[in-house]
């Protein structure tokens, strides 16, 4: 069973969670700019039936693309420990699970977000969250942490 978390833990941890998500965006974004200028490469050499490549610097963007793709998932993962779940890595929404009256339900953060403001059911999308605004007075809110 994976950990739930209170709006207060999820909260505290937001901190830690936005840097590491972070660097899972950029090297992710990294590694889709190299993957674009190693395809980009391939074509040219395509059209021109043949193209002079220093294969020693096509070698080392190789390895950087790899490497940003996988400090990028080894990122992820390390979120993932922590509890959280990435929802959407490139709008930098995460998910912590989360209980309402003994239901399994998701509290939602999108980066940029203060704090956590939302919540959503398991099959519902980020398009689908409420605010915890509303029918989660304070009251309600500590019934449900």
């Amino acid at each position: 069973m994976s950990k739930t978390f209170t709006l207060s833990e999820a909260q505290t941890l937001l901190p830690v969670l936005e840097s590491l998500l972070q660097r899972a965006r950029t090297s992710a974004l990294r590694g889709a700019e190299l993957e674009l200028e190693m395809q980009q490469l391939s074509h040219r050499i395509f059209l021109s039936g043949g193209l002079h490549v220093d294969v020693a610097v096509a070698a080392r963007r190789r390895a950087e693309r790899d490497k940003a793709g996988q400090e990028s998932k080894d990122t992820i993962a390390e979120i993932e420990e922590i509890g959280a779940r990435v929802q959407d890595l490139h709008a930098g929404v995460l998910d912590f699970p989360w209980q309402v009256d003994g239901k399994a339900a998701l509290l939602c953060w999108k980066m940029g977000d203060p704090v956590i403001g939302h919540w959503h059911w398991p099959d519902e999308t980020f398009d689908q969250r409420r605010q915890l605004e509303g029918p989660f007075s304070k009251g309600e809110r500590e019934r449900f942490n």
